[in-house]
Formats: structure tokens, sequence, C-alpha cells
């Protein structure tokens, strides 16, 4: 799992996943970016969207989250998901 949101939630939230150091510096930037809720606060950043991030970067760290969950993947996992994007 690279992304979690409750779709039909107003405003959207999005919770992805995230190295440490960037999780804390995109808190410490953003107010619309707090720790992952009811997930490991460490490797995870929940955004609410609509707020001061910017859409870009929204969809940064949703692009980094899933290559991050990539990279953790067995080698054949990993390199047939490659293959498709």
């Amino acid at each position: 799992m690279f992304a979690l949101s409750a779709l039909k939630r107003t405003p959207l939230q999005i919770s992805v996943k995230c190295e440490p150091e960037l999780a804390l510096q995109f808190r410490d930037s953003y107010e619309a970016i707090v720790a992952g809720w009811h997930l490991n606060k460490r490797h995870w950043n929940t955004i609410t969207c609509g707020g001061d991030c910017p859409d870009k970067l929204i969809r940064d760290m949703i692009e980094d989250s899933y290559d991050l969950v990539v990279d953790g993947l067995p080698k054949q996992k990993r390199e047939r998901l490659r293959a498709l994007r």
C-alpha cells in the first residue's frame, strides 16, 4: 500500500509513505501536512488537499510513496511493475 484515502471525506485527505527526514520537513513547511493518522508517524504523512500544499507537490509525494513501496518489493515484482510504467 502506498496511499490511503477516504474518498468521500471533505476535504479530501491522502496519506502517503515518505522518507522520515522529508516527512518532518514537509510537516514543518505546510500546515496541510501532518503525521499519518493511525499510521507509522515516522514514515507516513497525511495531506489535506486544498490547503497550503501545492497540487504538484501532492502528486510528487504520491509518486515518491509508490516508488518507496515498489523499492521494497522482491526483485521480480519490482521489475514487473516498472515495466508497466
